[in-house]
This record gives C-alpha cells, sequence and structure tokens, in this order.
C-alpha cells in the first residue's frame, strides 16, 4: 500500500521470487497474479466491514486479495492506445500488463493515455509548470458554498429503471443423437446404418448441455451487504466424433466439460454463502477455463466445441463465450414501421407482412477451415503446435448483448445450424408463439397491452419451450435426412469447393430460452394464465 501511495502506481505485478517460470528454466521470478489500488480499497473496506483494525489490515498478505494469474487482462506490445483504451473501457479497468513472448513487459494505466492523448495534441510541454495551471487550473478550483447535485443523466436513470424492473429466463432443452449412430458405431449414410430405425437414444449423443441457477454476490453492489443476484447459466458442448477412430469415446469429453461447468458454479454459490468478498460473478470464459482445467486433470481425452452463457435478469443482458461451431441466435419483434434499414423488410408489403420476428443477433463460428472448428481437446499431453485446433477459453468469442421482453434466444451445436436455415429458425419460433398465443397476428402493440397489465404468460411460457425446442431438433433431423434440399452445410461445402448435396446428419441439441416479464413461479403471473 505504502509503494502505491508514493509512486502514485495503479498496478503491480505480484512476483514469487522463490518459483521458476518453467520445470525447464532457471530463471527465478514467476508472475503470480495482479493488484491494484482498486483491490487495495477493496481489502480495506472488507476489513472495516469485519471490525479490523488498521493494524490488522496493514498485515493482510498480498496474495489473500490479488487477482489470480486466470483472470488478468492483458495486452500486447504491437497493439495500439486504442485497443487498450477499448478493452479499459468494456471491462471496467484501469491497468493492463504487456505481455510479449510470457514475459510482463510493462504496464499501461488510464493515466499513461491520458497522459499521452495530451503530449500529443499539445506536446510534452502541456504537463505541470505556471503557464498550464493558469490556462487550464486556476479557474476551475473550488465550489461555490451553493453548489448542489444535478439530477442523474438520462443514461443512469435508465440503468437504475432496468434493475427495478428485471427481467427473467425460461429455459427449455431438447436432444436428438445422429439417426445413423448405434451402440457400437456411427454410419456415415442410410447405406451404412442399414433397414434399422434412426436411432432415438439421447445416450448415444456427443453433444453435452447444463442448465444452471445459482445466486452469486453482485459486483455492482460492493459494500451492499447480502446484495445477492439470482443468475442463470447454461451451455452446449459437441463432442468430435472423430476420436473414435482411436478407440476413445467422443462423449466422454464433452459431457465431462458441461459437468465440471455446473459443478463450478454450483461450489461457487456454495462457497459465496460463507465468504461473499472472496466469491464473484464468474464470467461465461472463466466457467470453461476452469471446467477445462479439471477435464485436463482428469486425463479425459478426446475434444469438444463448446458454448457457454450467462443471463443477466437485472441488466438485461446475455453474456456468452463460444469455442467452435456451436452458436446463438437472438430473435426479436421490430416493427418494420419503426425499424433501421438493416432490421426492414423491404420485400413483403406492410398488409401481406404476418411477423415483424427478425433475427437480431447471430454469434460468430470459429473455424480453422471448413467443417473443422476449434475445440478444447487433450491428448495426455500439451500441444505446443501453434497450428493446433485445440484453443483455450481465452481464444473464445466473448460478448455481450442486450436483451429485451419477449426475446427468443436458441442456444444450439452444429446439428441445428447446419441443417436449418436461421430465417427457418425464426418461423419455427413464430408458429410456437402463435400457437401459444404469445403474440397475435403480429401485433407488438397487443403484446405490449397484456404485459402492462400484468400478464406475462411466463407459466405457458415455461411450460411449453421444450415443444419449440424438440420440434426444433425434429426439423434439424428432417431436413439432414432430405437429399433433395441443399441445407447450410451443404451450400458451405460449395462455397470451398467441396460437393455435398442435401443435408448433415449429426447428433443436435438445442437449449430454447424466452426472455419473459415475471418467474414462472410468481403467483401473480399464475393467477393471469
Amino acid at each position: 500500500m505504502a509503494v502505491a501511495i508514493e509512486r502514485g502506481l495503479s498496478g503491480m505485478m505480484v512476483v514469487d521470487r522463490e518459483s521458476t517460470t518453467s520445470t525447464s528454466s532457471r530463471e527465478r521470478g514467476k508472475v503470480v497474479g495482479m493488484t491494484t489500488s482498486r483491490d487495495l480499497l477493496r481489502v480495506m473496506h472488507a476489513g472495516f466491514k469485519e471490525g479490523k483494525t488498521a493494524d490488522e489490515l496493514v498485515k493482510v498478505t498480498v496474495k489473500e486479495f490479488m487477482t489470480p494469474l486466470s483472470q488478468v487482462i492483458y495486452a500486447r506490445p504491437e497493439e495500439t492506445i486504442g485497443t487498450c483504451r477499448i478493452i479499459m473501457a468494456k471491462l471496467g479497468v484501469k491497468c493492463l500488463p504487456i505481455l510479449s513472448h510470457g514475459r510482463v513487459e510493462g504496464l499501461i494505466t488510464a493515466r499513461d493515455i491520458s497522459e499521452y492523448s495530451l503530449e500529443a495534441r499539445e506536446g510534452v510541454s502541456a504537463k505541470g509548470g505556471k503557464k498550464n495551471y493558469l490556462k487550464h487550473v486556476s479557474e476551475r478550483v473550488g465550489l461555490s458554498v451553493n453548489t448542489s447535485m444535478a439530477e442523474p443523466p438520462a443514461y443512469l436513470k435508465a440503468q437504475l429503471a432496468l434493475e427495478q424492473n428485471p427481467l427473467f429466463i425460461n429455459v427449455g432443452v431438447a436432444e436428438m443423437p445422429h439417426p445413423f449412430k448405434t451402440p457400437e458405431s456411427c454410419g456415415m449414410n442410410a447405406r451404412d446404418h442399414g433397414p434399422n430405425d434412426h436411432s432415438t437414444d439421447t445416450d448415444l449423443s456427443e453433444d453435452a448441455y447444463f442448465v444452471c441457477e445459482v445466486n452469486l454476490p453482485d459486483d455492482a453492489a460492493e459494500g451492499e451487504v447480502g446484495t445477492y443476484k439470482h443468475l442463470t447459466y447454461m451451455g452446449v458442448a459437441d463432442g468430435v466424433g472423430s476420436w473414435r477412430e482411436y478407440g476413445v469415446d467422443p462423449r466422454e469429453f464433452s459431457h465431462r466439460l458441461m459437468d465440471e461447468c455446473e459443478h463450478i458454479l454450483k461450489e461457487a454459490s456454495e462457497n459465496a454463502r460463507e465468504d461473499a468478498d472472496r466469491h464473484r460473478i464468474i464470467a461465461p470464459a472463466e466457467v470453461l477455463a476452469q471446467a477445462y482445467e479439471r477435464v485436463k486433470a482428469a486425463n479425459i481425452i478426446g475434444s469438444s466445441t463448446a458454448c457457454v452463457a450467462l443471463f443477466d435478469n437485472a441488466r438485461h443482458q446475455l453474456h456468452f463465450s463460444n469455442l467452435g461451431d456451436s452458436g446463438i441466435i437472438v430473435l426479436r419483434h421490430i416493427d418494420s414501421d419503426v425499424a433501421g434499414s438493416l432490421k426492414r423488410d423491404r420485400t413483403t408489403p406492410r398488409a401481406d407482412r404476418k411477423s415483424d420476428l427478425r433475427v437480431a443477433f447471430v454469434s460468430q463460428q470459429q473455424l480453422r477451415s471448413f467443417n473443422h472448428p476449434y475445440q478444447f481437446g487433450w491428448t495426455g499431453e500439451e500441444l505446443k503446435d501453434d497450428e493446433s485446433s485445440f484453443k483455450t477459453a481465452a481464444d473464445s468469442c466473448t460478448t455481450s448483448i442486450h436483451i429485451r421482453r419477449g426475446d427468443i434466444i436458441i442456444m444450439a451445436t452444429d446439428g441445428l445450424f447446419d441443417n436449418v436455415d436461421i430465417d427457418d429458425i425464426a418461423k419455427v419460433a413464430l408458429e410456437w408463439e402463435q400457437k401459444n398465443g404469445f403474440i397475435r397476428g403480429g401485433d407488438i402493440a397487443a403484446r405490449e397491452k397484456r404485459w402492462s397489465m400484468g400478464n406475462s404468460m411466463s407459466v405457458q411460457s415455461c411450460e411449453t419451450l421444450p415443444e419449440l425446442a424438440q420440434t426444433l431438433c425434429e426439423k434439424a433431423r428432417e431436413n439432414s435426412l432430405d437429399s433433395s434440399v441443399d441445407s447450410p452445410f451443404a451450400i458451405l461445402a460449395k462455397e470451398n469447393d467441396i460437393m455435398w448435396s442435401g443435408g448433415m446428419p449429426d447428433d443436435c441439441t438445442v437449449v430454447a430460452m424466452h426472455v419473459v416479464g415475471r418467474r414462472s413461479d410468481d403467483v401473480l403471473d399464475r393467477s393471469n394464465n
């Protein structure tokens, strides 16, 4: 603490001088974490709340409150100041270590960026001196005794309003195995499968999933005792079937990865009850990173793509991390009379349109090449090849999306997206909405009126969502067996000079979500259904 104050430091790397950087290196000074001025304030706050004295606080060791190495966000020397500023703004951090070839070369702070910008604009003499004080500071020192606080700005009021009007999410899951799969093998086509019926045993599927609801302390409510957030995590994984050629069951890796994700979240929820200051909301990428390490520690051979998401009901956001070709789409009713040009249906006359359900978001796939996704994997030892298909959670596509009431979110493995066009997924979702009365004739105004009267239809949504997920799985299977119509997989194959017609038989897992205004166990909402 004394060093940080005396030298005006925003952050410091924590180094263990007794440890070597690797088993083959004699170089001592292994980086084990990072501590910032915010960490110091946090430990002081926690200590005073527990009744500790100032003398006791200054004896707290750094390892008790530092940011562990696995959670440190870093930049690279070749990245620009602008990139660092964007990372800091998005993640709410003020200090980034600069990593080059496994070594921390230095730190860049918000103050460094501010000073650089000032010098770039006004020259190196822009800081300090009497001239600069008179020009920039003298007329800004001191506030009038009659100074008062203004009303919160509009964006802050909007944020506060979100927290007072939380959204909730209902989840329905369905899965279906590869149609030509048996306990002994998996046929490439109907000829390989023979006269047997198409497979329906989900235990044969190499896909895996989890859905987990937990209560974790709210980072944004620091200092408020007992402030917890109810969070819903969900994830899907798709085991890589080619491991079967090496005598490895492709199901083991993907299923263990999802099991570990769920275990990590439940452990965090339990531990938070004992020490809320040490256990905060876990980002999807961190869940995947920890789960991956546990799978490797258990020596589970295999590989899998994976996507894990977190729904934040207070801030109306979906955070997710995706590695490979599983993914997420968000469907939203957008009135084309007021929508921007990118979302407007320009081809169908307004009177003839049956719906304004649009694709509001599609996650990005990560492929090394066609039909060759990046994946989490383990062969029994670490691979040093940079060209390997095996990646880590740090390489995943990590994004946050603003979610609105009434949105339908589909998380699925590639068995769905390879066989069902996104617009067709939207049509299936619309049919589900209309069948259950969530939307009638595309009338968004009528739905808004129903909501204003307190009728969220959350119970019906919860009870019928598995039907939507099942319908999408069945649609994927139907298309995968249809050789007369090119699937999205076949279209992409031909774009890559690969002759492929019809669908792509595969395992399929769908996690369907519906954003509602009340919990499904809400007594008031149940009385309205």
